[in-house]
Order: C-alpha cells, then structure tokens, then sequence
C-alpha cells in the first residue's frame, strides 16, 4: 500500500500569521449588521464604531469609546477650573508687587526722621565739628530718599483701580524694591508670552526670557512673516524653505512643514486665544484684552503684530465658549494651555465623530488621539485599520472603488459557518440531542452499539464483542479461536440522500417583527451545513413576497425585504420550488418554508393578486400548489414566526394534505429548530 507523507513547513513568526484569526474575529462582529442590514460598508462602519472584543479577554476600542472619552475628558476640565480665577490671580500678583513697593517706600521715608537725642559735652566740641559735615551730607541723603519715596508713593497712590491701568502705570514706574521689580517683570513676561502665544504655539522656544534681543528677533521674524503672506496673497512664491532656515528654531522641535501647515497652528492658537476671552464674562475679557496689548513696549514690535492679524483675519479664528464652573484656580499661562487642550479635544471629537459617520478611521489623527487618549486607543484604532487589511487578504473581501468593499464568496461563507456555529453553540448550552429514527444501514456511520453479522452485509468488525464471543464459547483459553457465529459488527446510520428548497418570506412584516435577520442566518448556516457536511445534497433558496424569485447563497447577506411591494405570494414559491426539486431525482424532496404570517397574494394570469384579509382564491391557490408538491412526493415542512388562531387553522390544513409538519417559533429559536429537525431526518439506521 503506498503512503503518503505529510510535510509541514515553518517559518519566523512575524506578526502577520494573526491576520486570518483577526479577520475570523472581525467577520463573525459583522455577521449580525450584515444580516440585519445587507450592507457591508454599513457593518463595518458599526464594527469601528463600537470596537470588539478579541480571543484572550482583551478588547478593541470602538470610536463610540473614543468619543465617551473624550466628552468626559472636556466635562471634566469644564467642571474643575474656575476660569475667572485668570483676572483675580493677575491682581493678586499686582497687589503684591505693589504692597512690596509700599513697604520699600515707608523704609525710604522712615530714614533719618528720628533727631539725635541729647546735649554733647564740651570736650565733645572737637568731635561735634568734626561730625557736622558727615551729618549735613546724610541729612541731605535722607532727604532726598524721602522726597523720592513721596514721589513714588503720590504714583502708587494715583494707580487706576484696573489691573490694566496698573499694568500700563507700572510699567514706566520706577522700582525702589529690586524684588517688587522682579516679580512685576515675571509678570510683564507672562503677559508678553500669552500675546505671542496668541498666534503662535512653542512659545517657550520663541521667547526664552524676554530679553531685548528675544524681541528684536521675534520682531524680525514678523516683518518676514507678513512678507511672506503678501507674497503668497499676491501669487508668488512664498519662500518658505527660506524662512525657516532663519528661524525654524522658534517653532519647537517638530516645525510646520510647509506655509499652510503654519497657518493652520496659527489659526488654532489664535482661536485658542479668542476661546479665552470669549470664556470670560464682559469685564473681564476687556481688562484681559487690555492687559495684552501693548506689553512689548515695542511700536515696530506691535506694528508687525497687527500686520499679522489684519492678514491672518481670514482664517475666522472665532473660538468657542466654554462655560467653566469649578473651583479651582488658574493662572493666565496654565489657562492657555488650558484652551489649546480643550480645542484639541474638540478637535478631535470632531475627526472621531466625521470618521464614525463615514466608517473611515483615516480621519483620526493619530499622534493627537495617543496625545490625548494614550497609547492603548492609539493602538486599538491602528487594530481596527488593520482589520480591513486582515479581512482583504483573507480573501473575505475585496474593494470595488475608493473606500468601498464587498463581500466575496468565500465571505459569505464565512459567514455561513458563523451562522452555523452560532446555533450549534446554542443547542450545546440548551443540551438539545438527537432524536434519530432507529433503523441502520449499510452504507452510514459506524456506532459504538454492535450486532450479530449475517452473511451479505459490510464486515465492519466489532473486535471487543467478538472476542468475548469466542471466550464465552471456548473459556479463556489461548489461542482464541473464531467461528463465524462469534462475529458481530458495528451498526451504522444510513445518510440519506436529500433535495432542498428554502422558502424565505421577505414580506415587509417579517422585518417589522425581527424575524427577516434570523431567516436570513439559518438560511446561510443550514447551506453552509449542507455544503459541508452533505456535499451530495442539493439545496435552493428562494425568496417570496409578491413573486418569488431564486437567490443565491452569496447574496443573503445583501438580501433585504420587498419594502414596497405588499403580498406573501406562497403559491408562486411552492410552484418554483416544486420545479427546482424535479431536477433531481433520487434522494428524499423537501421545502422548509419560514414565514410569519398566511398567503395574501397568488398569481393569475403570471400577475399577483393582493388582497388582505386573504381572499377565497388566494387559499385556493395555494392549497392547489401544496396537492401538487404532495402528489410529487415533496414534504412541505413550514416554520411559523407567528401563532393566531387563523393562521393555525391554515397551516394545520396544509399540514393535513401534505403530511408534513408545522413548527411555532420564535426568531432566536428558528436556527436550532431548523438544523435539528434536518440533522435528525438525514439519519436512519435501518435493519434491527
């Protein structure tokens, strides 16, 4: 006997041989939209949306959970600052450096009020003299530091009540306090960075300290700038690469790439700003707005500045609102990293929405979404980008255009399997077995029970039983010795031979009860049963409503009800099916009929005739076309998804004149049903 050698081969582990078991995965996520909805853009468009759970408990995040997220990410910042807090943090600090100031001043004015006390004596007249010149210069001193300290004082005195006003005072006032000046300068700065920061982001890179050649470089970067703007208004080319050699260093270490990048940052830094003052109340976004302007005490400075924003007025960086209501206190540079992380979530709750909407998870950016969600939705999106992948070379799908997929006949199949191993599994959960007809053949199954062989029949041997036989007979001698009379062989089932017609009600009731999705998925799992497991059967499907019409395995998926066409035409499904069946003549015929309600359509004259209540010609009709399946030896087995009372009368007539049988069920239970009924009915064991 020649054997053949199986040969294995292996190779690295790289990472792809997980396509096929994820496109398993993702398929069998779908099977339900797919079958609900008979569009595969749509299913996989639910698939991105609501993410899936993987082999080993781990999940993929869906963009709904992105988006959930993200709204309590922006509800929580909503609710934890106080945005008002900007403008009282501001005249905290002013009141500060100015009580500093204060303090330094009562020092000046205190010196030297207090006259020496008591009379010298006179052998102190030579030292008296001596001293009076040293005392006139620190009297004159003293003088002068108090007049100067009343001066300052009148200024601090005649401040405005405004935190601009003070601002504007302070900033040509002259400090006694070295530390007062100090902290007024970490202001000025702050104040300086949020104006900049207004259009530009990486702020810190811009403008390090503040220093005088800080500005005389932000200020010659502006004139460049709004050169390069008018070049590009007037149709020119800009010269980008050109500017940002000289100053591609203040913008952080990831620079726009090119002019439209640029203006984009800008655009959302200047909304960023604008959300700032919009968040505040009247007053204070005046006081804040005037509190920015003018700060570089720079007049070419402030000129290229306002040359900016009258050329960049058509990006409309209008800004939002943001109704902030918690309790806790924010400084203005905290504030506008604040606004840039709340139009950055809004930003994004955007691309996730707009990719959600269209089933394109491209839209997302993804260095954004692993800034702002971490690296375990940035990793579950790429996941999901690869499922389509996964499913494309699984040979699943395959792409007809930009951004659109069908589905392949080995898909369908697929999804016929899911179908199937769906109810299987719920049949091992319930414990339903079989019920087979107890009659053998001798071309089955073998089984465990054995009989006693007789002369003709396949000598499949029962070893145990005949051994024991021979040592009943003759003891436990050795060698056992056989005669005929020992042999039993093991009975086996007979796999009858079956020709099948599916009827579908595609009527629009069964979609209106939720019956057409279940329908659809036994139909593709009992095919998928038959083509697998009894490949000699033959099998049909066809749909009914008005008329009744053939379908192919493939296109159960994309299969949807006649929603504009009345009638439950059984007559015209039983006729068709009755002549797909007469193709073949060996083996047992039967129509699995699914439907949800009694015929209320039949043919005359090859046009359908609706009526409802059903009408006298319309059961006569099809009780005609049920004697012609019966006298054809055709078993008509219906599964019912309703149970009124007339509908019971009906079918149990039917019942009556076919010989079949009606089964009452529901939607979840039409699988199980279906498949166990045909299961049971393939296998006899004839002979006793």
């Amino acid at each position: 006997m020649r054997r053949f050698v199986t040969r294995h081969r292996f190779s690295q582990w790289d990472g792809s041989q997980m396509l096929a078991h994820s496109a398993d995965d993702a398929l069998g996520a779908m099977v339900d939209d797919l079958m609900e909805y008979g569009d595969l853009r749509w299913a996989m468009r639910n698939l991105f949306s609501r993410g899936m759970d993987i082999p080993g408990g781990d999940r993929l995040q869906g963009m709904r959970e992105m988006l959930k997220t993200l709204r309590e990410r922006k509800k929580e910042r909503l609710s934890q600052f106080d945005l008002s807090s900007v403008m009282d943090d501001i005249g905290r600090k002013l009141d500060e450096i100015i009580g500093m100031e204060r303090s330094r001043i009562d020092e000046w004015k205190g010196r030297g009020n207090s006259e020496a006390g008591g009379e010298g004596g006179e052998g102190n007249e030579s030292a008296d003299a001596a001293g009076e010149d040293a005392g006139e210069a620190e009297s004159f001193s003293d003088d002068l530091l108090r007049q100067i300290a009343e001066k300052n004082a009148s200024e601090l005195d005649n401040l405005p009540e405004d935190p601009a006003g003070k601002m504007n005072a302070l900033q040509k006032y002259e400090f006694l306090d070295p530390e007062a000046q100090k902290k007024y300068l970490e202001l000025l700065n702050q104040l300086r960075k949020a104006m900049a920061q207004s259009f530009f982001n990486n702020i810190e890179q811009m403008v390090k300290n503040m220093s005088d050649g800080d500005i005389k470089r932000m200020k010659d970067m502006l004139r460049a700038l709004n050169e390069m703007l008018a070049r590009r208004a007037a149709g020119d080319d800009p010269e980008f690469d050109r500017f940002m050699d000289e100053f591609g260093d203040m913008f952080g270490p990831n620079p726009p790439k090119d002019l439209d990048e640029l203006l984009e940052q800008m655009r959302q830094q200047m909304a960023a700003a604008q959300s700032l003052l919009n968040s505040l109340s009247p007053e204070q976004r005046s006081q804040l707005s005037q509190l920015m302007a003018g700060r570089f005490d720079d007049p070419e400075l402030e000129f290229e500045m306002q040359q900016l924003a009258n050329a960049l007025d058509f990006l409309n960086p209008r800004g939002q609102r943001y109704n902030f209501g918690g309790t806790e206190d924010i400084d203005l540079e905290a504030a506008m990293r604040l606004m840039d992380e709340m139009h950055q979530l809004d930003e994004l709750i955007n691309q996730v929405q707009a990719a959600e909407r269209g089933g394109d998870p491209d839209r997302i950016d993804m260095d954004l979404l692993k800034e702002l969600l971490g690296d375990e939705a940035a990793d579950s999106l790429d996941e999901l980008k690869k499922l389509l992948k996964a499913l494309e070379e699984a040979g699943y799908i395959r792409p007809t255009g930009e951004n659109r997929w069908e589905l392949t006949p080995r898909g369908s199949r697929m999804i016929g399997q899911k179908a199937l191993g769906e109810i299987y599994a719920r049949l091992k959960r319930q414990s339903l077995g079989n019920h087979a007809v107890p009659e053998e053949g001798p071309f089955g199954e073998t089984q465990e029970q054995a009989k006693p062989w007789e002369y003709g029949e396949p000598f499949h041997l029962h070893l145990p039983r005949t051994v024991r036989n021979a040592i009943d007979r003759n003891g436990p001698a050795t060698p056992v010795q056989l005669e005929p009379g020992d042999f039993e062989i093991h009975r086996s089932e007979l796999i009858t031979s079956t020709s099948t017609a599916m009827l579908v009600d595609l009527s629009w009731s069964m979609a209106l009860r939720g019956s057409f999705q279940a329908a659809k998925k036994v139909a593709l799992a009992l095919h998928n049963l038959i083509t697998s497991q009894y490949p000699k059967d033959s099998f049909h499907i066809i749909g009914f409503a008005a008329y009744a019409r053939e379908l192919k395995a493939h296109d159960l998926p994309f299969l949807q009800w006649d929603e504009y066409v009345l009638g439950t035409n059984m007559q015209h499904a039983l006729l068709l099916a009755e002549r797909l069946l007469a193709k073949h003549s060996a083996g047992a015929k039967q129509i699995i009929m699914i439907s949800d309600g009694e015929p209320t359509a039949h043919l005359e004259n090859g046009q359908a005739r609706f009526a409802y209540p059903p009408t006298a010609a319309t059961i006569r009709a099809t009780m005609r076309a049920v004697k012609r399946c019966s006298q054809k030896g055709i078993a008509i087995n219906t599964f019912m998804l309703d149970a009124s009372y007339y509908l019971k009368a009906f079918m149990d007539q039917i019942a009556r004149i076919n010989g079949g049988r009606v089964f009452y069920t529901t939607p979840d239970k039409l699988g199980e049903y279906i498949l166990v009924d045909y299961v049971q009915h393939k296998r006899k064991r004839l002979g006793r």
